[in-house]
């Protein structure tokens, strides 16, 4: 479960991340996917058959030899998850017939959001480029989101990956460019690599969806630009009192893993000129 400000944000964009593959300057199907997610998720009971639970599959590309920063992983795991919300065949065609993603997306989204990273690398990530999805490659990191589907019958090019293991160590990174919005990982909580991707991923959701329809077009055609921080026990409770002043958007987390239930586990805030909380 998630929380929204009740406000829109608002926020400043540059130009640090790879051109989408559409054009959201001229698409005219761009608001009614942002739509989507202003109204935010359904909160679709369970089905009684475990294999049916809807779920985004995301893969990140871990290579054993030289692997990338943590906070690059993440970052492209949220670049990712939201490109792939915005993707025109998530929404209706140009004669408003359905694309070929509209029935899974809207399906997943009107149930209890779920996502499950997992790990790749050699020819596993190779593979996994042929499952219909969106990659991000971004500051020496790259992650796939899928189009989300019911988790029994996910394509075996990525059920097959390990969603445990590997790990990567929390990075130091440089402050955040000027106006790059700012995820905010809980590093008490000590989340795994995959599942702070599943949470940054959910706030760059919320995020777009907390942004006025313009700013979310500026923010899509910049390629999505956006920084992972960890926040240390002083930054995340001015997080919290931003959340609670509505400035910024929270993850709830619904306690399946490694968290307890109602865990905020990433805060996203727009970015500034200091892009500083």
């Amino acid at each position: 479960m998630s929380e929204r400000s009740p406000e829109r944000l608002h926020a400043d964009v540059v130009d640090t991340a790879p051109e989408p593959v559409f054009d959201p300057a001229s698409d005219p199907g761009f608001a009614d996917r942002h739509g989507v997610l202003t109204r935010g998720y359904g909160d679709r009971p369970d089905p009684d058959d475990p294999g049916k639970v809807q779920a985004m599959p995301i893969v990140l590309h871990l290579p054993k030899v030289d692997p990338p920063a943590r906070s690059a992983v993440l970052e492209a795991a949220a670049m990712a998850t939201v490109a792939l919300c915005f993707d025109p065949r998530v929404g209706a065609g140009p004669e408003g017939e359905p694309g070929p993603w509209q029935e899974p997306f809207l399906a997943w989204n009107e149930a209890r959001i779920r996502k499950v990273a997992r790990r790749a690398r050699g020819a596993h990530w190779h593979a996994a480029q042929d499952v219909d999805g969106v990659t991000v490659d971004h500051a020496g990191a790259q992650a796939r989101a899928f189009v989300p589907g019911p988790v029994g019958e996910l394509d075996p090019r990525i059920s097959r990956l390990q969603i445990g293991g590997t790990d990567l160590p929390h990075d130091d990174p440089p402050p955040p460019a000027d106006g790059v919005p700012v995820f905010w990982v809980q590093k008490d909580l000590e989340m795994t690599v995959g599942k702070a991707a599943a949470q940054v991923g959910h706030a760059a959701m919320l995020f777009a969806g907390a942004l006025d329809v313009d700013t979310a077009r500026a923010w899509a055609s910049d390629g999505f630009p956006c920084a992972v921080r960890d926040a240390d026990e002083t930054t995340w409770r001015g997080l919290l009192a931003r959340v609670d002043a509505g400035t910024a958007v929270a993850v709830r987390d619904a306690g399946f893993t490694e968290v307890a239930p109602g865990s905020i586990t990433v805060v996203a805030v727009p970015g500034t000129a200091s892009a500083r909380v």
